[in-house]
This record gives C-alpha cells, structure tokens and sequence, in this order.
C-alpha cells in the first residue's frame, strides 16, 4: 500500500506535483519572515472583525511563492479562492463573471496583474474601492450603464514588474509585500520538506548541493530535486548524497555556482564577442538567441544579485568576478572597460 502510494505520486505530472508540494499553512512555508509574520497579523485582525482581508499586492522575482501565499491566505481567512492571470482577462465581461461568482470575504488572485489592458484596470477601481461594478452593455445610441453590487470580496494581484503598474492601482493596495530571494540554509529546508512529501532518501549535504545552486528560488529548487532524484533512481540506489546531487546537476550543466548553460552563454558572449560590455539588450538577445524581456526577467536578475553583470545607462557589462569564474580574459577592443 505504502508503495502504491509513492508511485502514485512521483507519476503525477508537474503541475499535479507542485501542488503537492505546496505548504498550505504559515507553519509549512520557509522563508520570508517578515513578509509571514505581517500577513499573519492582518489574517487575524480581519477575522477578529469578520471583514473581508484588505487588498494586497505580492511583488518579487518568479518561484518565490506569491501564488502560494494567496492559497495559504485563502485557507488562514476560511474562504475560497479564485485564480486567474491578466492577460486571460480580455473584455470587461470576463472580469465581471468573476467577481459576481464570488462570495463575501472570497479572495480573486490575479497573477500577473501588471498584463491586464488598460480598461480592465480601470473597471477595477470601483469594485475594489466601492465594492461596485459599472459595466456598458450594448453600443451606441442602445448603450447603457448597469451597476453591479459585489461582494466584499479580497483582490491579491501578483507581479514581477511592479514598476509597470499604474499609480492608481498601487494606492488601491492598502498591502503591498514584495518577495526576496531565499538564502541557501531557507532552500535546504525546503528541498528536505519536498523530499520527505516524494519519499525520496535525502541527506541534508544532498539537500544543500541542491539549496546552494537553486538561484535563491525555491520553484527552481524543488525542478532540480526532481531531475536529481531521477539521476539518483537510475545511477544510483535512489538516495540522494552530496556526491550524487553533484553528479546529477553536472550532467543538467548547472555548476558549482548555480550558473546554468544559458548564463555562461550570456556572459561568454558579451566578453567574446562584445569585449565586457557594454552592450545594450537587443543586441545580447539576438547574440545568445533569447527574447530581451526573458533575459531581463529570468536571467539577469540572478546574475545582477550574484555580482557577475552590471546594468548601466550604456548596456550590460561583465565583472571580474564573472571573468574570475568562468576563465574568461579581457578581450583587447577599442573603447573596452577592460
């Protein structure tokens, strides 16, 4: 029976598996304290008064939880969740379909709030405000406007560019809690919690090879003790040692420094072929094959915390530090800052 279990389990496909491995409580989630410990005391006072959690805004880099903390929010207050994301929202009667479907003190979880259109946004003012929802039916000289009551329902929007938010749906989030990049003792723990929910062997120096190349994301953490565990299952006895992460995350051409293939080719590249920086974005996309907003959101962040690329007003310059690992030399160009 017990076996019968864990292989139920490890043939769910991904999206199955995350949610497994998803804390449902305060208690289960690692990490950001202080980010917990005020949510913590917003949930109680609200459910103290039996209203309706205020509207909050969760900004940070992707994998760091937001969408975790919304489901934990959603069972801490008792109530329901409904989720969706801003480009889904297309006209104004998809909005209004989903805030009419909800019931007081429901939370509406919009990830990637800073995509929705414009008019979209700009019928959420009131609903989040006044609790109302004015929407035009028809066109032309038959258009009219038909107010609708809702109910006090919570908006929790997630983004990763907060930057590109308007003004006016900022001042509507009386909470706004941006989410930062975990340490590799906060990761650990996570990988050992994900691997007692797989029933996977792990030993905690296995645990921090893992932690320590994760890129500070937890998302990114729990994929590579995926692959891990499948290298240990197939080459090894299915224990997971320091020495079989090692092995495992060598093959996956993830190094010592959690730096993947993509990042050396980024950083190869604006030493070899544009000598250090700078370079602006477009050009590096087309140079290494990526979209600009990918390398922006998914790979320089990382490379910009760990010190190994620069972003000035002129483009994007390679540090020594970056040269120092990866035994790259100056490249000799005119105009070089090296």
């Amino acid at each position: 029976m017990a076996q019968s279990r864990v292989t139920d389990v490890l043939n769910k496909p991904d999206a199955a598996l995350e949610l497994t491995l998803r804390p449902s409580l305060f208690s289960e989630f690692t990490g950001q304290p202080k980010v917990k410990e005020r949510l913590e005391i917003a949930v109680a006072a609200a459910r103290q008064r039996g209203e309706a959690l205020d509207h909050l805004l969760l900004n940070g880099p992707p994998g760091l939880g937001k969408t975790t903390l919304a489901n934990i929010l959603a069972r801490a207050m008792g109530v329901n969740i409904k989720c969706t994301s801003g480009p889904t929202i297309e006209k104004a009667g998809d909005l209004a379909g989903l805030l009419t479907n909800l019931e007081e003190r429901d939370i509406l979880f919009i990830d990637e709030i800073h995509r929705l259109q414009k008019t979209i946004e700009e019928y959420l003012y009131p609903a989040m405000e006044d609790f109302k929802l004015d929407i035009i039916i028809d066109q032309g000289p038959n258009a009219r406007s038909v107010r609708l009551n809702l109910p006090r329902f919570t908006l929790i929007g997630a983004t990763t560019r907060s930057g590109l938010l308007s003004s006016p749906l900022l001042t509507r989030f009386p909470m706004r809690e941006r989410l930062d990049y975990y340490d590799a003792g906060q990761l650990q723990q996570i990988v050992l919690r994900s691997a007692r929910l797989l029933q996977v062997p792990m030993e905690p120096e296995g645990a921090m090879e893992i932690a320590r190349r994760s890129r500070g994301t937890p998302r990114i953490a729990n994929n590579l003790l995926r692959r891990v565990r499948d290298y240990a299952q197939v080459r090894g006895d299915g224990r997971i040692t320091a020495a079989v992460a090692d092995q495992a995350l060598a093959m996956l051409e993830i190094d010592a420094y959690g730096l993947d293939e993509m990042d050396k080719r980024i950083l190869e590249t604006i030493m070899v072929k544009f000598g250090g920086g700078p370079v602006g974005i477009n050009s590096l996309a087309v140079a290494v094959g990526e979209e600009p907003d990918t390398l922006e959101e998914v790979y320089e962040p990382y490379l910009i915390m760990e010190g190994y690329l620069h972003r000035t007003p002129q483009g994007r310059v390679i540090t020594e530090l970056a040269m120092k690992r990866l035994g790259l030399k100056p490249a000799s160009r005119q105009g070089s800052l090296f």
